[in-house]
Protein backbone atom coordinates (compact mmCIF):
# COMPACT_ATOMS: atom_id res chain seq x y z
CA UNK A 1 0.00 0.00 0.00
CA UNK A 2 1.08 3.20 -1.13
CA UNK A 3 1.68 5.31 1.85
CA UNK A 4 2.29 9.53 1.62
CA UNK A 5 5.17 11.41 3.23
CA UNK A 6 4.63 13.79 5.65
CA UNK A 7 6.04 17.60 5.24
CA UNK A 8 9.36 16.70 7.87
CA UNK A 9 9.89 13.65 5.54
CA UNK A 10 9.89 15.46 2.31
CA UNK A 11 12.01 18.00 3.79
CA UNK A 12 14.71 15.31 4.90
CA UNK A 13 14.58 13.84 1.16
CA UNK A 14 14.65 17.63 -0.76
CA UNK A 15 17.42 18.59 2.15
CA UNK A 16 21.16 18.10 1.44
CA UNK A 17 21.20 15.22 3.00
CA UNK A 18 22.80 11.61 1.74
CA UNK A 19 20.92 8.34 2.09
CA UNK A 20 21.31 4.83 1.58
CA UNK A 21 19.64 2.40 -0.19
CA UNK A 22 19.74 -1.34 0.11
CA UNK A 23 18.57 -3.65 -2.22
CA UNK A 24 18.84 -7.63 -2.76
CA UNK A 25 21.69 -9.55 -4.22
CA UNK A 26 20.95 -12.24 -6.50
CA UNK A 27 21.56 -14.68 -3.82
CA UNK A 28 19.94 -13.16 -1.30
CA UNK A 29 22.02 -11.06 0.53
CA UNK A 30 21.46 -7.28 1.41
CA UNK A 31 23.65 -4.94 -0.29
CA UNK A 32 23.59 -1.20 0.50
CA UNK A 33 25.49 1.94 -0.95
CA UNK A 34 25.20 5.42 -0.01
CA UNK A 35 23.03 7.87 -2.82
CA UNK A 36 22.34 11.37 -3.19
CA UNK A 37 18.17 11.69 -3.30
CA UNK A 38 15.10 13.13 -4.64
CA UNK A 39 11.53 13.59 -4.13
CA UNK A 40 8.97 14.00 -7.16
CA UNK A 41 5.73 14.33 -5.81
CA UNK A 42 6.08 11.29 -3.41
CA UNK A 43 8.24 9.37 -5.14
CA UNK A 44 12.16 9.39 -3.87
CA UNK A 45 14.25 9.68 -6.61
CA UNK A 46 17.52 8.02 -6.97
CA UNK A 47 20.46 8.70 -9.62
CA UNK A 48 22.99 6.08 -10.33
CA UNK A 49 24.95 4.56 -13.52
CA UNK A 50 23.44 1.71 -15.39
CA UNK A 51 26.08 -0.57 -14.83
CA UNK A 52 25.81 -0.36 -10.88
CA UNK A 53 24.81 -3.37 -9.19
CA UNK A 54 22.30 -1.65 -7.13
CA UNK A 55 20.54 -1.02 -10.80
CA UNK A 56 20.94 -5.08 -11.49
CA UNK A 57 19.66 -5.55 -8.36
CA UNK A 58 16.49 -3.45 -8.70
CA UNK A 59 15.46 -4.26 -12.13
CA UNK A 60 15.67 -8.02 -10.78
CA UNK A 61 13.75 -8.05 -7.36
CA UNK A 62 12.14 -4.32 -7.09
CA UNK A 63 11.96 -3.97 -3.10
CA UNK A 64 13.89 -1.53 -1.38
CA UNK A 65 14.95 0.09 1.66
CA UNK A 66 16.45 3.64 1.80
CA UNK A 67 17.56 5.38 4.96
CA UNK A 68 17.67 9.46 4.97
CA UNK A 69 19.59 10.63 7.70
CA UNK A 70 19.48 14.41 8.71
CA UNK A 71 22.83 15.81 8.30
CA UNK A 72 22.67 18.64 11.13
CA UNK A 73 20.93 16.07 13.59
CA UNK A 74 21.87 12.57 12.97
CA UNK A 75 19.90 11.06 15.34
CA UNK A 76 16.72 12.39 13.25
CA UNK A 77 16.45 9.77 10.22
CA UNK A 78 13.68 8.01 8.05
CA UNK A 79 13.53 4.55 6.75
CA UNK A 80 11.61 3.71 3.64
CA UNK A 81 10.61 0.81 2.50
CA UNK A 82 9.30 0.40 -0.75
CA UNK A 83 9.06 -0.88 -4.51
CA UNK A 84 10.65 0.80 -7.25
CA UNK A 85 8.07 1.42 -9.89
CA UNK A 86 10.51 2.66 -12.70
CA UNK A 87 14.01 2.31 -13.98
CA UNK A 88 14.63 4.81 -16.77
CA UNK A 89 17.75 6.90 -18.82
CA UNK A 90 15.05 9.30 -20.28
CA UNK A 91 16.54 12.51 -17.63
CA UNK A 92 18.74 10.26 -15.98
CA UNK A 93 21.10 12.81 -17.33
CA UNK A 94 19.67 15.73 -16.04
CA UNK A 95 18.88 14.25 -12.94
CA UNK A 96 22.30 13.70 -11.95
CA UNK A 97 23.42 17.63 -12.83
CA UNK A 98 20.40 18.31 -10.84
CA UNK A 99 21.65 16.54 -7.91
CA UNK A 100 25.49 17.88 -8.25
CA UNK A 101 24.16 20.77 -7.83
CA UNK A 102 22.15 20.22 -4.91
CA UNK A 103 24.70 18.32 -3.16
CA UNK A 104 28.24 19.97 -4.52
CA UNK A 105 27.01 23.26 -5.76
CA UNK A 106 27.86 22.53 -9.60
CA UNK A 107 26.08 22.98 -12.19
CA UNK A 108 27.63 19.09 -14.31
CA UNK A 109 28.16 16.11 -12.68
CA UNK A 110 31.82 16.26 -12.35
CA UNK A 111 32.37 12.45 -12.36
CA UNK A 112 30.25 11.43 -15.88
CA UNK A 113 32.53 9.53 -18.26
CA UNK A 114 32.03 8.85 -21.64
CA UNK A 115 29.81 5.88 -22.39
CA UNK A 116 27.86 6.08 -18.91
CA UNK A 117 24.03 5.63 -19.29
CA UNK A 118 22.60 7.50 -16.01
CA UNK A 119 19.05 6.19 -15.01
CA UNK A 120 16.33 7.30 -12.57
CA UNK A 121 15.23 5.06 -10.22
CA UNK A 122 11.75 6.35 -9.34
CA UNK A 123 10.75 4.51 -5.79
CA UNK A 124 7.34 4.32 -4.59
CA UNK A 125 7.24 4.38 -0.67
CA UNK A 126 4.72 1.69 1.01
CA UNK A 127 6.06 2.13 4.93
CA UNK A 128 8.02 4.97 6.85
CA UNK A 129 9.61 4.82 10.12
CA UNK A 130 12.37 7.11 11.73
CA UNK A 131 13.15 8.85 14.78
CA UNK A 132 12.67 12.66 15.45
Amino acid sequence: MTITLTPEQQKLLTGKNFAHIATVNKDGSPAVSPVWIDLDGNDVIVNSEEKRLKVRNLKRNPTVAVSVQDAANPYEYIEIRGRVTEITPKGGSEGIDKLAKKYLGQDKYPNHLPGDVRVVIRIRPERVTGMR
